[in-house]
């Protein structure tokens, strides 16, 4: 692991370790270090915690690849399924104000908008207070997965305006929503989206570039290929293992991409009740979203942030509580996190049966 991503949980473990051996002797220290082995990371030492966005001292924090940010580990996802009010009205407005300023308040600290509606709702809910999260940009209805958008000239088309509309003057993160299948792009339609990234990279309007897609393959053979590309976004759920050779982590790791992990709840179905809010299996639903989300940060490194969409306060507490509880889980919690993995896979709904193919990773 280099120094960028040594975490306080390494520091504590090592350091209590040499002061147990001198005040308690051998076997007492070794009996600390495997106690500070189970607790969570935080922040890498080396980075001043001035320059992360809403620092807070119980959330961990993880180095966004080239991009350099330092993203809260668990991050907001701009979906919001489940919510009870109408997207647009006042109800709505003032749920995304309060989990936003929950997240802020939780050292949450990036949040992901993907469709035009999204970008819109979150900018307004960020007025006046930009400079506490980090947005990452597309709009998802003008970019690659539409015919009439798939030229240099269009993308920055659509990426201007998009701005506008949202009223930014810029992004921190614009990563262009691809194909879900993104090997049925062209050459030239890659050659198109690394040049308008460029482009917009070059203006200042974005800070940082990258790609989503729900093929992993494709993205494996984008970030080998072209070294533009900072960050990706894709899935990684409850479910997701890491093969043992020829993984796209792999190529991550190699290439210093970072990783934001979408449907870390696939789509609701690890929950008992879909993810509505205040339902009455809540306790059941909020041990589950926690195991989910210790998993999926303790189960692979070149994930940069779980970002689940979240449409209430306590869901947000609930999420940023799973990042100060250990990673490793007990015999009671491990029959918990499988049984609700095997619900999950069970409770897939018809168009979200594609996640299947993110098991092995």
């Amino acid at each position: 692991m280099s120094d960028d991503r040594k975490t306080r949980r390494e520091v504590v473990r090592d350091g209590a370790t040499v002061a147990a051996g001198i005040a308690m002797g051998a076997k007492a220290a070794d009996a600390l270090a495997k106690e500070a082995e189970t607790k969570p990371a935080v922040k890498p030492p080396g980075v001043c915690k001035k320059k992360i966005r809403s620092y807070n001292q119980n959330m961990e924090y993880r180095r966004l690849g080239k991009t350099g940010l330092m993203v809260s580990a668990v991050s907001l996802g701009g979906h919001w399924k489940q919510i009870p009010y109408k997207p647009g009205t006042e109800d709505f407005k003032k749920n995304r104000r309060e989990v936003i300023s929950a997240c802020i308040d939780h050292g949450i600290n990036l949040v992901d908008a993907c469709t035009s509606r999204e970008n819109i709702a979150y900018s307004e809910a960020l007025r006046g207070r930009r400079d506490k999260m980090y947005f990452c940009y597309s709009w998802y209805e003008h970019e690659m997965r539409f015919d009439d958008w798939q030229s240099v000239d269009k993308l920055i088309q659509s990426f201007e305006e998009g701005l506008k509309a949202a009223k930014h003057d810029h992004v921190d993160i614009w990563r262009i929503t691809c194909y879900e299948g993104g090997g049925k792009h062209t050459p030239t339609h890659e050659e198109i989206m690394i040049k308008a990234l460029e482009k917009a990279k070059k203006s200042g309007k974005a800070r940082f570039v990258g790609i989503s897609s729900h093929d992993r393959k494709w993205l494996k053979t984008m970030i080998e290929t072209y070294p533009q590309l900072e960050m990706i976004l894709t899935p990684y759920t409850a479910g997701s293992k890491e093969r043992e050779k020829g993984s796209l982590f792999e190529a991550l790791k190699k290439q210093n991409v970072g990783m934001l992990g979408i449907k870390p709840f696939a789509s609701g179905s690890v929950f008992r009740s879909r993810g509505a809010i205040n339902p009455a299996t809540q306790k059941i639903d909020d041990d589950r979203a926690r195991l989910t989300l210790r998993h999926v940060l303790a189960a692979n490194d070149a994930l940069t942030a779980a970002i689940p969409g979240m449409i209430s306060v306590d869901q947000v507490k609930n999420a940023a509580q799973a990042v100060t509880e250990r990673r490793k889980f007990d015999k009671a919690e491990t029959r918990r996190f499988e049984r609700a993995v095997q619900e999950m896979w069970a409770n897939l709904p018809e168009d979200y049966q594609w996640l299947r193919d993110w098991e092995w990773v």
